[in-house]
């Protein structure tokens, strides 16, 4: 791997996994780089724990209510002011303050989740303020705190084994906010020489707002996109308005804004390459026999070179900043005309 690499002339910088064994070794044995836990896989451990406890709770309130209501509307065809008819009002008042009560568990859980989502960023969201792995993983630390008080406060039972595994990868995950600093100054500096009014703009307006943008791009749950472009609108602003944005040209601040694409997209806490692992692996489960070997080299094909992003490139054009003809046009080129069914032969019949 490593030798092909060089062929290549690139390298890895860090392997996003999800804690398998033989990828953790890949990254730190085989491709000599950082192992980043899945932030997807780390998010999903606490759904897996607690998310399933509180939506049947929600469940079984919103029955009870429902089986209220409709035994109410049954006492009052009856007798509306008699006594089953009050006792019905009283079960129902009382179903509904329990639905109450498990819709604002389900809203706080949700909202502890996404805040853990919202922690996983080179910048705070609150202020687009750069930030290193040590704050990335203290603020980790606290929300995942404050999630064991939720959930100690709702009365649910407390899944250790869930809370210790997440907790010993927060320090994996949050490695990956000086890696991707480093990386960027890096090339920023072998590109100018920058000064302390360069810096700023860059590591606190350029660089975010082209990061908020992407993330805007793909975050689809609405509290969760609602900060996210709140922060983007802050950053806007700022940005518009900084000196060196209206001292640069429009076609220097547009390469400017190239390069902060290219580096904020290279910023991965989640891999797809991941759910293709598990795909695979459905796929034996389910199966119990793999799939047919020219197969994988066909899906890696279309994943690589047929996968447009939103701005037309594919995995390939970006991973070796080269442009590649289109695929579907390539192999119809290489198809010949297709050969003419096969004529049965006639069979005569001898007549007598």
């Amino acid at each position: 791997m490593t030798t092909r690499l060089k062929t290549l002339g690139t390298r890895v910088l860090y392997l996003v996994s999800d804690r398998a064994k033989p990828l953790i070794k890949l990254g730190k044995t085989g491709l000599g780089c950082l192992s980043v836990p899945d932030l997807f896989h780390l998010i999903r451990e606490l759904v897996k724990g607690y998310g399933p406890a509180i939506c049947l709770r929600l469940r079984q309130a919103r029955q009870a209510l429902k089986a209220a209501r409709e035994r109410l509307e049954k006492c009052r065809a009856d007798d509306p002011k008699g006594k089953p008819s009050l006792q019905a009002q009283v079960a129902v008042e009382a179903c509904q303050k329990e639905v109450e009560h498990w819709e604002d568990i389900h809203h706080r859980y949700r909202g502890h989740l996404m805040r853990l989502s919202l922690i996983v960023h080179p910048w705070r969201i609150e202020d687009s303020m750069p930030q290193d792995s040590q704050e990335v993983q203290q603020h980790l630390e606290g929300q995942i705190e404050a999630f064991e008080d939720f959930i100690e406060t709702t009365g649910l039972p407390q899944k250790k084994q869930v809370l210790e595994k997440v907790q010993k990868q927060l320090g994996d995950v949050s490695a990956l906010v000086d890696l991707w600093w480093q990386e960027v100054r890096q090339n920023a500096q072998s590109q100018v020489a920058l000064t302390p009014m360069w810096t700023e703009w860059m590591d606190t307006l350029l660089l975010p707002l082209m990061y908020w943008q992407e993330q805007a791009s793909h975050t689809r749950e609405p509290r969760r996109k609602a900060e996210i472009l709140k922060a983007l609108k802050a950053t806007q602003a700022a940005f518009e308005a900084h000196t060196l944005t209206q001292y640069l040209s429009s076609d220097v601040l547009e390469g400017w804004k190239q390069w902060a694409m290219e580096h904020v997209r290279a910023f991965q806490r989640a891999s797809s390459a991941v759910e293709g692992r598990n795909g695979y692996l459905s796929q034996m489960q389910h199966n119990h026999r793999g799939l047919p070997k020219r197969r994988y080299q066909v899906w890696s094909a279309l994943h690589n070179f047929d996968c447009h992003a939103a701005d037309g490139s594919t995995p390939a054009s970006r991973f070796f900043r080269h442009e590649f003809p289109d695929l579907f046009e390539t192999v119809l080129a290489q198809i010949d005309e297709l050969p003419r069914p096969r004529e049965r032969r006639q069979v005569k019949v001898l007549s007598v």
